[in-house]
Order: structure tokens, then sequence, then C-alpha cells
């Protein structure tokens, strides 16, 4: 009889874990970090575009293990284009590993500034600082 009832409850804190897990909101990928963020997801930026204010520097964060390197400019019908933007600050080879973020900036003056990652076509980013 007692173990029986060992073997009932082991299964019911089993049974309770596996719940658990189930319904945990906790994740990884926390593509909802600050105002001034911009994740990563697989080889695309979760947001293409971002608006911040001037003075203000931005965090790019990689949520998985694959590794970018951003620069100034932007990825044209599959072919990147350098670029240096008056005002922009620079960005020349920022490399983000897996699982790390990086810092460009400060914005120190209002304007619209691309950047893009040059291992990936087609991975561009906006900034526009007002």
């Amino acid at each position: 009889m007692v173990k029986r009832w060992l073997f009932l409850l082991a299964l019911s804190a089993l049974l309770t874990l596996i719940l658990m897990a189930c319904g945990s909101t906790t994740t990884s990928n926390n593509t909802s970090g600050g105002p001034n963020e911009v994740h990563t997801q697989g080889v695309t930026f979760v947001q293409s575009s971002i608006t911040i204010a001037k003075g203000s520097s931005l965090t790019l964060v990689d949520d998985d293990n694959i590794p970018h390197i951003i620069t100034n400019g932007t990825w044209v019908n599959g072919t990147a284009k350098p670029a240096k933007e008056l005002h922009a600050p620079e960005a020349r080879n920022v490399q983000i590993n897996g699982n790390a973020q990086a810092t460009i900036g400060p914005f120190t003056s209002a304007g619209t500034f691309k950047f893009y990652c040059t291992i990936h076509p087609g991975m561009n980013l906006t900034v526009i600082v007002q």
C-alpha cells in the first residue's frame, strides 16, 4: 500500500512539472526589450526600422546562435552597398556573436540612417533619429 502511494505521489509530481513547463511564458528570444533595442531572429532583424531620440544609442541583440557583422549601408537587389552617411555613427564590422549584443551610437544628429549585416543578404535596418 505504501509503494502505491509513493508511486502516485511521484507521478503527480512529474505531471505537475510537465504542466508547469508547458505553461511557462519565459522565452530566450525576448523581442520586447528596451525602447532602443532591435533583436535579430535567424538571418533577419525582427523589425526592419526603429525610431529613436537624438543623442541615443541603439542596442542590437542577437537572440540565437547565428553571428552577424553589421556595418553602415544597405543591401540593394542582392548586392551589398556600404555607405558613409553624414552624421551617422560609424559601424564598421560590428560583430554580434550568438546570444550577445552590441551598441551603435550615440546618434548625435536627426536623420535616417541605414545599416546591414554583411553576412546575410537582405538583412537591412533603418534607424530614424528625431
